[in-house]
């Protein structure tokens, strides 16, 4: 059965695809139809987002979707970037400008004050319908440096305590067990196995 992967970003993509490879699905990404128009971000939460891309994309290839939306949240910035982390800092900016601009915003700050945690929902959407929602979180803090090669994102910047090391120094195996989204892909996995027909 085909599911579509309701992102262009490459690197979540993968993250996606190990994640749910154990149900033997033929996935595909939205930068397969660049013909789709993407669809557009609000402010709401994460859960809005991922249900109006999910349907989004199912929509527009008359297949099942699945779309996440997700963001890190600073507890010294009042929980920001949030669900504009992806455009923290202004469009058109590198992952690498991002990270400098949340390390501006935190400079001088202690460690002790440096908490956050990441925060992903995943959203199905079949047959015109949401057939379910996901959610996982990640507490950790934030660096004053950034550590690490894999992963995006913050990733190199966020630090995650039980392991002693930041996202993007963790294998992308490792970082699955532990991340906001390889948590809450794992629910919708598990769900997907009970039920498949909430693909169909």
């Amino acid at each position: 059965m085909r599911l579509l992967i309701a992102t262009r970003n490459r690197g979540k993509f993968a993250e996606i695809e190990e994640a749910l490879r154990s149900l033997h699905l033929e996935l595909r990404g939205a930068f397969d139809f660049p013909e789709i128009p993407d669809c557009p971000e609000g402010v709401e939460n994460y859960e809005a987002n991922a249900i109006r891309k999910a349907l989004h994309y199912s929509q527009a290839v008359q297949s099942p979707a699945l779309a996440d939306d997700s963001g890190l949240e600073v507890a010294a910035l009042d929980g920001a970037p949030g669900v504009l982390s992806a455009r923290f800092g202004g469009a058109g900016l590198s992952d690498t400008d991002r990270n400098r601009k949340l390390l501006e915003a935190l400079k001088d700050l202690p460690e002790e004050r440096r908490q956050a945690r990441y925060v992903a929902v995943v959203a199905l959407a079949a047959r015109g319908k949401i057939t379910g929602t996901f959610r996982g979180e990640a507490a950790g803090r934030i660096l004053g440096e950034p550590r690490g090669s894999y992963g995006f994102g913050y990733d190199p910047l966020f630090y995650y305590p039980d392991l002693h090391l930041t996202f993007a120094q963790m294998l992308p195996a490792v970082k699955r067990q532990v991340s906001h989204r390889g948590r809450a892909l794992a629910q919708a996995a598990a769900t997907l196995r009970q039920d498949p027909g909430l693909l169909s």
